[in-house]
């Protein structure tokens, strides 16, 4: 017999993909894949279960299917459809709550993977360069997305403590982007003007959504030789880009704004709903983050496809023309950075009288 996955999260598009793509493995022999909303996508072949994971039947679920593996892809930072923020937060940590609870409960269950975030980490001023899968942030998030993702894996810790014998692994994800990316920071890169903290620009990490398929369809199957895929990795690409980086590769220029002007801007686009300017990414695009992914390749044995460049390329790509000619754009940028009363250049001597 071959394993029996449980999927959750699969009306977005990314957990779409993903039941697409692990029923093609040969180790598998069945995919339930569950949301409280049927997906407008194609899952293929799989069973779809209706279930609300904040609700108990969830149980039920696992039992009649005999479930062995469990992916929870439903922690996510962007409502679905006309959903809220509060759904979303009752979603992330309650549902989380109720689905490791019905895992406890569950005989078959031995492994389980859970899509977490970077976020955990934090961003603030005093931030290490590096974060590494044991380095506590400095100030834990206050709110949004990020403290949901602090719940929920120590709901997760809670879970492995008392099932020693299931296999946990959290993958702790940099920002996903690609060509039908999903998210906030998405939204917010693809504004005409990007708004921007004024004196600062923050060193920002990406993963490419074709490698956030792979490296859950890695973590859902027994290890290879040599790896070990139960623990807490960061998945990121290689390298780093710069904010301004981002801009001048998009072709969209900058407005650089006071943090307090920021703040009210951010206010403004999230009551138009243009993109959700929330206070964590705020802090993101004032403090960055980065974080060390030695672990995902030594002891995951994962290496992605896509750097960092080459990920958020892959966007910017999907995203079409800015408003003006990247190579345009830094030059304009490149000139103006050079104007001596910026610091750049030399300022014209005097001759003496």
């Amino acid at each position: 017999m071959g394993k029996v996955v449980l999927v959750t999260g699969v009306a977005r598009q990314l957990g779409g993909r993903f039941v697409r793509r692990i029923q093609r493995d040969p180790q598998v022999d069945r995919v339930i894949a569950v949301d409280a909303v049927p997906p407008e996508h194609l899952l293929g072949g799989a069973d779809f279960v209706q279930a609300d994971i904040r609700q108990p039947t969830i149980a039920r679920v696992l039992a009649e299917h005999s479930v062995d593996t469990v992916v929870h892809m439903d922690v996510t930072g962007t409502a679905l459809g006309s959903g809220s923020r509060t759904t979303v937060k009752e979603t992330n940590v309650i549902g989380t709550m109720q689905l490791l609870g019905a895992c406890q409960k569950s005989p078959t269950v031995k492994r389980l993977v859970v899509k977490s975030s970077t976020n955990v980490y934090g961003s603030a001023p005093r931030d290490p360069a590096v974060f590494t899968e044991t380095t506590p942030p400095k100030s834990l998030p206050s709110g949004g997305f990020a403290k949901d993702t602090v719940e929920v894996e120590g709901y997760v810790r809670g879970f492995a403590r008392r099932r020693p014998d299931v296999a946990v692994c959290v993958l702790r994800f940099a920002n996903i982007l690609g060509p039908s990316a999903d998210s906030p920071l998405a939204a917010y890169f693809s504004l005409p003007v990007l708004p921007t903290v004024f004196g600062y620009d923050p060193r920002l990490q990406f993963v490419h959504e074709d490698d956030v398929i792979d490296v859950l369809r890695i973590a859902s199957h027994e290890p290879e030789r040599g790896t070990l895929n139960s623990g807490t990795f960061n998945i990121a690409g290689d390298g780093v880009l710069l904010l301004s980086q981002c801009s001048r590769r998009l072709g969209r220029p900058t407005v650089p704004l006071l943090l307090p002007a920021l703040s009210w801007a951010g206010t403004a686009v999230r009551t138009l709903g243009v993109t959700d300017f929330s206070p964590e990414q705020l802090r993101l695009l004032t403090h960055g983050r980065v974080v060390a992914t030695n672990q995902m390749r030594e002891t995951l044995g994962f290496k992605p496809k896509y750097t960092t460049a080459e990920t958020f390329a892959d966007f910017a790509r999907s995203r079409g023309p800015g408003l003006l000619p990247p190579e345009a754009l830094a030059g304009a940028v490149d000139r103006i950075a050079a104007l001596p009363h910026l610091g750049g250049g030399h300022p014209p001597t005097q001759s003496a009288t």
